[in-house]
């Protein structure tokens, strides 16, 4: 797989490139800023893009700001944002779900439990899926409480929804919650009719960030 990296600091940046090298991957390029990042993807193609969020020259949302900016107008490149903060802001147009896009990804850095865990998460980014720490859908969805839609939802199943954000099943949601499935299934009906999700998605995850897209 052909990666290009982009974070602004030097020891880190060396380490996933090292990281990404030995799992067999091409990193064309490693670079310290966005409008590096921005250069270097329109010139290579790559199959996947590494980002942090907070990079030169403002340090506040540069990385988030193009890769948004690639999902525009290269959707055919997946996107993994790396990072140590949640950030709301092109959050929906990285999520925004066109013809043709490629996976998309949100990890936290300080709950990247193992390099092994990083690699499989790039992997699946990469063949298409959606990865997003869940981490960053609760603090989302924590923002998001009172709007729309959302404020609608009772107590429990704002948990039943954070859960699923996981990718729990319902028998691991009933066991958390100690409740039956019988109840963790008539939440999840609840939670589908009232975010006018599609009942027979089997992508959980996926329909809690389609909602969040919106």
């Amino acid at each position: 797989m052909r990666i290009v990296l982009a974070e602004d600091a030097a020891l880190l940046r060396e380490g996933l490139v090292g990281i990404l090298e030995r799992a067999g991957h091409e990193v064309v390029a490693a670079v310290e800023d966005a409008d590096a990042l921005l250069a270097f993807t329109a010139r290579h193609q790559p199959d996947l893009v590494v980002t942090d969020i907070r990079m030169p020259p403002t340090h506040t949302d540069e990385g988030l700001r193009a890769a948004a900016r690639i999902r525009a107008e290269h959707p055919a490149i997946a996107i993994m944002v790396l990072s140590a903060y949640v950030a709301e802001a092109y959050v929906p147009e990285l999520l925004e779900a066109t013809a043709g896009s490629a996976g998309i990804g949100y990890l936290l850095k300080d709950r990247v439990g193992h390099v092994r865990e990083f690699l499989a998460s790039v992997d699946r980014v990469a063949a298409g899926e959606t990865v997003v720490d869940p981490e960053v859908v609760r603090q989302l969805l924590g923002r998001r409480r009172a709007d729309g839609p959302l404020g609608s939802l009772t107590d429990r199943e704002r948990e039943v929804l954070a859960l699923m954000a996981e990718g729990r099943t319902n028998g691991s949601i009933a066991e958390e919650l100690v409740v039956s499935e019988a109840a963790v299934r008539k939440h999840v009906g609840n939670i589908f009719a009232k975010l006018d999700l599609d009942p027979a998605s089997d992508r959980r995850v996926s329909a809690v960030l389609a909602y969040l897209r919106g």
